[in-house]
Parts: C-alpha cells; structure tokens; sequence
C-alpha cells in the first residue's frame, strides 16, 4: 500500500492543530516538513519551532526534509523535535557518510534526496547505509512546479536495485493524482503530497485521499 505524507509547507499553518487532525482523520500516513535556509535554495520554509508543533500535535510519525548547506551542524537540533526521519541532500555536505552516522547515532532513520540534477550512480554507495531514498521530481525549494519527465528513468533505476539494497523508494515534486496512476505498477513506495494532489480547492482532504488511494491501486 502507498504511503501518502502531506508536504505541511502548503497547508495552513495558522490553524495547525485542525490541520493535523483533519489530514489524520483522511488517512495521511506520515507529515512531510521541509526546512530551506535561503542558501541551498533559494527559499525559506519551516522552522524548528514548526517541526516541533507538529510532532507534539500529530498522533502519526513526522519526517523533516533539510534543504540547507552542512546539515552535519544542525542534526542534533533537528533529531530532539522528535521526527522519525531526517532526509538530507547529499551535494549539500562534503561528507555525506558522515550526516548518516550522526542521524543514527541520534536514534532516527537517515535518508537521502536526489534532487533532478543528480544521479542514482553518484549516490549509489551511500544505498548501502540507507534505507529512505527520495527522488524529487522537481527543482527543490519551491511548490507547484513541473514535473521534469526525465525523472521517471531515475524511479526506474532505482526500482531495479531495490531487493539488492532494500531501499524504500518515495517520491517529491508534483505528485499528481495522475501521476501516481501512471506509477501504480512500479516500486515506489510512497509520495510527498502538495499542491498537485492535496493542498488545493478540489474536495475535502478525506476525499482526495480517498481518490488517491484508488490511483495508487489500494483502493477499488
């Protein structure tokens, strides 16, 4: 079954604490946050302070997307807020090896983003010591891009090296309800859900879950 994690950038973050409970009674399966320091990319998101709301308020698990430079300094202040996985860009840090043994050693999962410019080859040693692995489908830092289609290779070369490294395979960019149609019959395993799928006027978030969960296949 497809795990769909609300990208909480794009929802209302004035009424948190109805947005949790509104998007766990419609079936969201994990709260996607994403940090940017204006420096990886050119763009500003949540804060620790909104990490931290949302895992004190959610009853499902959290995982935080760094877009900053040297993640290796902020791990510590990140893992305390009590996500379960901490994704990080491997360009973002001269040693990525070293950001994964430090989220490990905070007791929290590490996982890895491959943004569109980079390749499965150029990260392919550190699948070995992750099991996350999240390809975005656009240029990370801002919603409501896109889809760049030369991405769909990526999801296919990774889908045939995932019983080798048991990797879980997720999706972020554009994940329209379409697109994870198209998906249905490949390996992945998840998707961040944003303006495209979730965060927009068509429907109540349990009804556009619900749609979703019949592209996906889990649903008749």
């Amino acid at each position: 079954m497809a795990e769909f994690l609300p990208s909480m950038m794009c929802s209302d973050i004035g009424n948190l604490q109805t947005e949790i409970h509104s998007l766990e009674e419609a079936g969201a399966d994990r709260f996607h946050l994403d940090v940017m320091d204006g420096v990886f990319v050119p763009n500003f998101a949540l804060g620790v302070s909104d990490v931290a709301a949302v895992c004190r308020l959610a009853q499902i698990p959290s995982e935080v997307h760094l877009m900053i430079v040297h993640p290796e300094n902020y791990i510590h202040l990140f893992a305390s807020t009590g996500v379960q996985i901490i994704y990080f860009h491997p360009e973002s840090t001269y040693h990525p090896t070293t950001v994964i043994a430090k989220i490990k050693n905070e007791g929290v999962e590490p996982g890895i983003v491959l943004s569109p410019g980079v390749s499965v080859e150029s990260v392919s040693e550190l699948l070995h010591i992750v099991k996350y692995v999240m390809v975005m489908g656009v240029n990370p830092g801002q919603a409501g891009q896109l889809y760049l289609p030369y991405v769909d290779r990526k999801i296919d070369k990774l889908s045939q090296m995932k019983d080798e490294f048991q990797i879980r395979i997720y999706m972020d960019g554009a994940c329209s309800e379409e697109r994870i149609r198209n998906n249905r019959k490949k390996y992945v395993d998840g998707y961040v859900l944003g303006t495209a799928a979730l965060f927009n006027s068509n429907g109540t978030y349990q009804e556009k879950i619900g749609r979703l969960r019949i592209a996906a296949g889990d649903r008749e």
